[in-house]
């Protein structure tokens, strides 16, 4: 039998808040991870992943979206991805955090995780979510039984002009076994019993967010990257090479908001290749 996360048998992926794709253009580069579903619910976008995927389907509402119904469509996950709505959480926002009207959709990404328990979830966010919302985040993933491992990583560090940075959680389902697909112990916790407690709402937890995951989370990533050779690639444009004028330019403005809400593939990528060899040492230790 082909182990799983190899290009015979990838981890089947649903991409959640898609964008144009970037999540899974990372993650498919891999060999490990293959597309099985979409769900986003701006049209451009839509019309951007039915060019380049065209043989995968794109649910509309993650709000509609459920385990039920992708099981009614043939479609079975093992990894879930996504980028929920950063509105609430940016500073450039009123700071309403996870109850605002738009990141309170981090509700809907954590029931379906509940729903389809996938082996693998990863999520992405702006870095303000450390101090707007992480704590609760992973309070629901430890309520469903995930062990979760975060660092806030800059598109610079993969060789972009800006600096983008974000965090990026990954979670797992706890088995005794720890993944740790980052291959360090940064900033991280365990999933905690007495009915799912997050370690991050415990003093311990804000010690190991505040020391981990600000002081600590972006330099042995940065090692990572510069070993894995992506630092050393060619700079590329910050947007396409178009005069900065909206004439005579189809669908300007949604091209490039659809960039400046997409995700830099390369770290999904170093992210994706990470999971597949702590999967594979897993599995070997079994």
């Amino acid at each position: 039998m082909n182990a799983l996360g190899t290009p015979q048998n990838p981890f089947k992926l649903l991409d959640l808040f898609s964008g144009i794709g970037g999540f899974s253009l990372g993650l498919e580069r891999t060999g490990g991870f293959k597309t099985v579903a979409f769900c986003e619910i701006e049209e451009f976008p839509r019309r951007v992943l039915a060019k380049h995927w065209p043989e995968v389907p794109c649910y509309h509402d993650i709000r509609e979206l459920t385990g039920e119904r992708l099981a009614a469509d043939g479609i079975a996950v093992d990894a879930i991805c996504g980028g929920f709505p950063c509105q609430d959480i940016s500073i450039a926002g009123q700071g309403a955090g996870l109850e605002g009207d738009r990141s309170v959709l981090w509700y809907e990404y954590a029931r379906l995780i509940g729903e389809l328990r996938p082996r693998y979830v990863i999520v992405e966010n702006v870095s303000a979510l450390l101090h707007r919302g992480l704590d609760a985040v992973l309070g629901c993933l430890a309520s469903l039984g995930f062990d979760a491992e975060w660092h806030c990583i800059p598109a610079s560090a993969v060789g972009a002009p800006h600096e983008r940075d974000r965090i990026w959680i990954v979670a797992y389902t706890y088995n005794g076994q720890r993944v740790e697909p980052f291959g360090h112990v940064c900033a991280r916790r365990d999933a905690a019993g007495g009915g799912g407690e997050a370690l991050a709402n415990t003093d311990e937890g804000d010690r190991h967010r505040r020391d981990g995951a600000l002081q600590m989370g972006r330099l042995p990533i940065a090692r990572e990257v510069a070993n894995d050779g992506y630092a050393r690639r060619a700079q590329w444009g910050a947007e396409p090479a178009v005069g900065r004028v909206a004439h005579g330019v189809s669908h300007r403005v949604d091209r490039v908001g659809s960039l400046g809400n997409a995700v830099v593939p390369q770290i999904p990528e170093l992210i994706g290749n990470a999971i597949i060899a702590a999967h594979r040492q897993m599995e070997l230790a079994a």
